[in-house]
């Protein structure tokens, strides 16, 4: 591997899955300080986003991915429930403001979003938009004409994941096709609106899997605004978190390398610590940080998983130097 952090501070879509491997093989003080030297070129490195998600429509998921308490395949004592009313989801988004989210996304445990929920899910946006905050949904797959519903009502991204890398994805889900989600993604470009694209760590992944993960996102013709990288939460009655339970979670300091690659292939990008925060210590967090991370889940729980509360975030930003970010978003800024 032979660029300098300079060179690779400027996007490219053209990576090969060996040099993407090669980025995960470097020493880790090298490959710490190329994704601070990226980071740095594009954003403030003294600013975190702050988001918040509500899990809008709960459980009954007709999907099998081995690591979600949500599938009905599975029984891990969650029950389903309705899809919320639009009044109660912007009631939710205002109390997210008023402890600092700046930007509420919406999820639904669906495989696809039908029809019929389109108007209601329109309003949610559309009332959670007026109200300033930077709007984001996860709904399972989406139509053309709904992409387009949904970005008349304002919404700002859509989270899709890839989950992991192709050649481990049957691993993780059987019920949708890795290019099934790609055309989901296609459908969202096209209608205008931005993408929200990462994956799961630890899930019996090897580097390889996590490298190629990042290898597709880093190739898509337009990168990913925003890349959450989420560490499993093993839970009890899904395979995976059976399995992981089991045999271990990944490294932490593995985690922390999967942030700095995802920093160098998506540098401008926003690069967001999602799930598994909860039990991760202040310093594998500030890690993360330093790695290229900045953004992070708010509000004590991300969809049916925890997270760390208000007052532990708030010593961490404290005691890291760190503010809400103020700065525009360098990959919707153009």
């Amino acid at each position: 591997m032979t660029a300098s952090p300079r060179d690779d501070a400027l996007p490219r879509h053209d990576w090969t899955l060996a040099e993407v491997e090669a980025l995960f093989d470097l020493p880790f003080a090298e490959l710490i300080f190329r994704a601070m030297s990226v980071h740095r070129r594009w954003f403030d490195p003294t600013e975190v986003q702050m988001c918040q998600l509500l899990s809008v429509k709960t459980g009954g998921c007709a999907e099998n991915c081995g690591y979600c308490s949500q599938s009905a395949h599975f029984d891990t004592g969650l029950a389903a429930s309705r899809l919320m009313d639009a009044e109660a989801v912007i009631a939710d988004a205002a109390r997210a403001k008023a402890g600092g989210a700046q930007r509420f996304c919406m999820g639904a445990a669906w495989r696809d979003l039908k029809d019929r929920d389109v108007p209601k899910v329109a309003a949610m946006i559309s009332g959670v938009k007026a109200l300033g905050l930077e709007t984001c949904a996860t709904l399972g797959m989406l139509t053309p004409p709904q992409a387009k519903a949904l970005r008349e009502a304002g919404l700002d991204y859509y989270n899709h994941n890839l989950d992991t890398g192709p050649d481990y994805y049957e691993t993780v889900v059987t019920t949708r096709t890795y290019q099934e989600r790609l055309d989901t993604l296609g459908h969202v470009r096209d209608a205008g609106i931005a993408v929200c694209c990462g994956g799961i760590v630890g899930m019996g992944e090897a580097r390889r899997d996590r490298a190629g993960l990042l290898h597709q996102l880093a190739t898509l013709p337009k990168h990913p605004e925003s890349v959450p990288i989420n560490g499993l939460v093993p839970i009890a009655g899904t395979p995976l978190g059976d399995l992981i339970r089991a045999e271990g979670q990944l490294d932490g300091l593995e985690f922390v390398r999967t942030v700095a690659v995802a920093r160098l292939v998506c540098p401008k990008s926003m690069v967001r610590l999602s799930a598994g925060r909860e039990g991760m210590s202040r310093e594998l967090q500030a890690l993360c940080l330093t790695a290229g991370a900045n953004s992070i889940f708010v509000g004590g729980k991300l969809l049916t998983t925890p997270l760390p509360g208000e007052s532990e975030d708030q010593r961490l930003f404290r005691d890291l130097g760190l503010r809400p970010m103020t700065s525009p978003e360098p990959a919707l800024a153009g």
